[in-house]
């Protein structure tokens, strides 16, 4: 089975907003990398042959062995790393070299990829590349599963931003158990969200009861009694942003002390209780929601 190639997501299908390179415009970005190496290889060739009366023959392969390496691995590498995951083929598609997590391509990564695109591409003509991107979801070639990157297209239309929290549905937000809600489902609220004006009313409000009982039926706790539809998968879709970016953003270090230091220990005294405690209010029950017959 042929995988489909897919955004690349995180949590809600938001966090990053990129789109993975399609097969055929990698293709003819390759195809244009390797005519570019290939012309100039021929024309380095050319020179070094009209040099081999004045050289040494011991030499002369010493070069020869070079330049075809530089030709070979090294174009790739350097125009990656200068162009931050750009080669010439990919300049001209609108394509970029990334890491998993979305950052720019490292040095090592990117020769690792140059490495294996000598297997993949020029000693069997591509077949490994073609049929490893067609069963990999984010279409990879062997050289991006071993260096742990991908390539994204930079023309391809932009996913739309998160929704906003509604600030009546934070303290429910706050609350629910998202691990049921997949992936696909929070993209088909997010797409709703994103075109629900410009659907007619009616057709709308079906949509929006339909596609929140699913969301619904995933989560918990439930939405509070009465809450419109559009509130709760805006709710839902924010705090799911929300628990992603958390996760994406690198935990804090600990503290450093220096040499011989001990932190001073806490107080002995437990400290004096409030005079009162607020009592929690629990919100307004009204007519529960459920979806028109």
């Amino acid at each position: 089975m042929v995988a489909q190639p897919e955004p690349m997501v995180t949590g809600d299908a938001v966090v990053l907003d990129v789109q993975i390179a399609q097969l055929p415009v990698r293709a003819l970005s390759a195809f244009i990398d390797l005519t570019v190496i290939f012309v100039g290889y021929v024309i380095g060739v050319a020179l070094w042959a009209a040099t081999l009366r004045d050289l040494d023959s011991a030499f002369s392969a010493a070069v020869l062995i070079i330049f075809t390496v530089l030709a070979v691995v090294g174009y790739p590498i350097i125009f990656e790393i200068t162009t931050r995951g750009r080669s010439l083929g990919k300049m001209a598609m609108g394509l970029r070299v990334v890491s998993d997590d979305g950052g720019p391509e490292r040095f090592r990564q990117a020769l690792f990829r140059a490495l294996a695109g000598f297997i993949e591409l020029w000693m069997f003509t591509g077949g490994p590349a073609v049929i490893c991107s067609l069963l990999s979801a984010r279409g990879k070639r062997i050289g991006d599963i071993f260096a742990g990157t991908m390539v994204i297209s930079e023309r391809a239309p932009k996913l739309s931003p998160p929704p906003i929290m509604p600030p009546q549905l934070a303290w429910w937000a706050a609350s629910l158990q998202l691990s049921g809600l997949g992936a696909a489902q929070a993209e088909r609220a997010r797409q709703f969200l994103s075109r629900a004006t410009q659907l007619q009313p009616e057709f709308r409000d079906q949509m929006a009861y339909r596609i929140t009982a699913d969301v619904v039926a995933q989560i918990s706790p439930p939405p509070p009694p009465g809450t419109p539809p559009q509130l709760v998968l805006a709710a839902v879709l924010a705090e799911r942003h929300r628990r992603e970016l958390i996760r994406l953003r690198p935990a804090a270090p600990p503290p450093q002390f220096p040499p011989g230091y001990a932190p001073a220990p806490p107080p002995a005294y437990a400290p004096a209780p409030a005079a009162y405690a607020p009592v929690p209010v629990a919100p307004p029950q009204t007519p529960g929601f459920a979806p028109p017959e």
